[in-house]
Order: structure tokens, then C-alpha cells, then sequence
């Protein structure tokens, strides 16, 4: 049986771009379809990469065979950064365009790597989501195991993720040297997974995990950097109470937030909250790297309550707040966060998306959506008034 193909989001630029994303997400299948005449240079090809270590020149070689305006596709580029030099000239004089994936930009960031200044878009490649599965899509699925295509597609999608860890740590951190202690990063893995949409404590993870808090914050980078996680800012505003300074953390896929944990059975009642609002996490996220959905998002905590609203997003000088909510039925107490924000300057809509199928309206204005109407307004652009 053949794998599917799902057509993605994200729209193919114009111009040179970097893009990111973990590995299995679909980049490279992306290309592929995306360039077809492209010249496909592939880093993973250890052949090839040796070569291109031993003599950097080869690869200028390559490229001065390729026509002007022409295409070219280097597959997992952080593996030589020092690569990019050449694509930047290559840019300016010869007029190539040039899709560069990778699985991490910690090498790219590094000081003195050329990151290109401008001259390349930059891009992130997330896991499937519904508008991209359409009739396959299954949230329970998706919760117990994401939606990375390499799992997706998997027969075996547990033993895939299972695996999928152990390739993460084998070729991400242990291969390109990221860290000095890797047993010490192995601890902090399942830490960080029980942290999933919580706001970070990082003497708690050095404490659970028998790390230094200043090797914790550069464990979190290393999570940041290979695009296995991703950071959520506390809103901060000048109202009267004093919000909480603490970004929260959030998978990037429901599966890996579960495969660090070796929880790979069914999703359990208390994993389910958390699961959901990160895989709502992600789903914006997807949805706003094409469609002007926000500027900026955060999640709204003040420090004097007890209470707090998922996620804030600000487009402009508008504010939206949106509450994510996994049980099935609604009740009051689900809007309590969205009652608390009503006085924040500029708020033009408060939405509470739960996992039932009624659709309401609270008497102070606060709108209820099942997931449908809340896929239906992303997919439609429709999430502003």
C-alpha cells in the first residue's frame, strides 16, 4: 500500500529559503515534489558529506555547473555550515535559488556562520495537521501518537516513536556533539516531557533530573534548536496586576511529548489536557507561518488569581484570547480565565474551543466553539471578527 502524500501548508517561496523542522516532518519529500528539477544535494549521504568535508571546493564545483536561476536543494545543511558561505555567493553572482532544510539551526547559529543576511526566508515545517489530512484526520490518533509523517504513515506507530528517540539522541545530539554529558541529557528528556504545557521551573527539572540549573537552560535551548519544542511567552502589560514571567513549554508533537516519557499506551485522563492544548499550540503555529494569524502569541496568567487564559495573540494593536478545553462537555467554570481577561485594552474576542459539538454564547460575550468551528475558522481564516 502506497504512503500518502498530504499537501502541506506551507506555500513554496519565491525566492532562497531555510527550512526547518524535526526529522520525518516531510521536508525533504516536500522538496522533492516541490523542485522537481532541482539539483538535490543530500548532507545525509555519508559518502557525499565526507567528500565535502575533506575538500569544501566541490561544492562551489557543484553549483557552477547549475544554470542561472536555477534551483538547488541542500538536504540537512547544518551538518557544514561553513557551506553557507558558498550559497551566499553563489546567490549574489549567479543568481541560484536555493531551499535549505535541516533538522536544527543550533549549528547555524553559532557565531560566524554566515546565516545568509536576509538574502533566505526562513521557514518551519510542523506535523501534519487537519487541514493538511482532511478525511484521516483523527485527534484521538494524533493525541497517543502525533502526527509526524514518519509515525503517521508508520505500521507500527508506537515502535516508530520508540525509536524515533533513540535516533533523536543517536544523530541530533550525540553525532554533532551538542552536549558534553549525554547521560545527563537522557535524564533531562522525560523531565521535560512531564513539563509539557507548563510553565518552566527550572530548578525543578535540575532538581528531578540531578542536573545544574544553568546546564538545564542550555538543555532547553538544545530542545528549541532541533524543533522539538518551542517556548510560550507570559503576556506582559501595564495593568494592575503583575503577570507571570515564566514562558511555558510545549512539544511539538503530542507523540514525542509521550515517547520521552515511554508513556506510549493509551493517552490517559490526566495526559489529555495537556496534550490537546499543545497540539492547538501547534496547530496555530502552522496556520499563522501563511496566514497573517498573529504578530505574536503568549498565554495570560495574572500573578494574583489563580487562573489564567492558553493563549493570547496579537495582530496589530487586537488582541485575542483563546482558552483550550479537552473534556466534552461545557460548564462555566471552562470561561473563568476568559472572564478574568475581559479588561485587558484592546481584547475583540474571547473563545472557548472545547472537545464537544455544541456551538454558544455566553451572556458576557464569550464565544464557545466545538474543535469543528474552531478548524473551520482557521482553515477559513476566520479567527478574527
Amino acid at each position: 500500500m502506497a504512503t500518502p502524500l498530504y499537501p502541506r501548508l506551507l506555500d513554496p517561496p519565491e525566492t532562497s529559503f531555510f527550512l526547518f523542522g524535526v526529522r520525518g516532518v516531510g521536508k525533504s519529500t516536500w522538496a522533492r515534489e516541490r523542485y522537481p528539477r532541482a539539483h538535490h544535494i543530500d548532507l545525509l549521504d555519508e559518502g557525499l558529506y565526507q567528500d565535502l568535508l575533506a575538500e569544501p571546493s566541490l561544492f562551489a564545483g557543484m553549483l557552477r555547473a547549475r544554470p542561472e536561476d536555477s534551483w538547488v536543494v541542500v538536504d540537512e545543511v547544518q551538518r557544514i555550515p561553513g557551506l553557507l558561505n558558498e550559497v551566499h555567493r553563489f546567490i549574489e553572482g549567479q543568481g541560484l535559488r536555493f531551499a535549505l532544510l535541516g533538522s536544527s539551526a543550533r549549528k547555524l547559529k553559532t557565531a560566524g556562520t554566515n546565516l545568509l543576511a536576509g538574502r533566505a526566508l526562513w521557514k518551519t515545517m510542523l506535523p501534519l495537521v487537519p487541514a493538511e489530512l482532511g478525511a484521516d484526520f483523527d485527534l484521538e490518533r494524533t493525541l497517543r501518537h502525533g502526527s509526524i509523517p514518519l509515525v503517521w504513515n508508520a505500521p507500527d506507530p508506537r515502535q516508530t516513536l520508540a525509536a524515533y528517540v533513540q535516533l533523536y539522541l543517536r544523530e541530533e545530539i550525540k553525532a554533532e556533539a551538542l552536549v558534553r554529558n549525554l547521560p545527563g541529557f537522557v535524564r533531562f528528556l522525560p523531565i521535560a516531557g512531564l513539563f509539557h504545557g507548563q510553565a518552566i521551573n527550572v530548578s525543578a527539572i535540575a532538581r528531578d533530573s540531578g542536573t545544574a540549573r544553568t546546564t538545564v537552560a542550555g538543555y532547553l535551548e538544545i530542545l528549541e534548536d532541533t524543533l522539538l519544542a518551542a517556548r510560550l511567552p507570559a503576556f506582559e502589560s501595564r495593568l494592575r496586576v503583575r503577570e507571570r514571567k515564566h514562558p511555558k513549554l510545549y512539544w511539538v508533537d503530542p507523540g514525542l511529548a509521550r515517547a520521552v516519557k515511554r508513556q506510549l499506551g493509551s493517552v490517559g485522563a490526566e495526559e489529555t489536557g495537556s496534550l490537546f492544548e499543545g497540539w492547538v499550540f501547534t496547530l496555530l503555529r502552522a496556520h499563522a507561518q501563511e496566514q497573517e494569524l498573529y504578530d505574536e502569541i503568549f498565554y495570560w496568567s495574572p500573578a494574583v488569581r489563580q487562573t489564567e487564559v492558553d493563549f493570547l495573540l496579537r495582530r496589530g494593536g487586537e488582541l485575542l484570547a483563546l482558552e483550550i478545553k479537552s473534556k466534552q462537555r461545557f460548564t462555566r467554570e471552562m470561561v473563568a480565565g476568559l472572564r478574568a481577561i475581559s479588561d485587558l485594552d484592546n481584547l475583540v474576542r474571547r473563545v472557548l474551543v472545547y472537545a464537544g459539538d455544541r456551538e454558544l454564547q455566553t451572556q458576557e460575550g464569550i464565544e464557545v466553539w466545538p474543535m469543528s468551528r474552531f478548524l473551520a475558522a482557521l482553515e477559513g481564516d476566520d479567527l478574527w471578527p
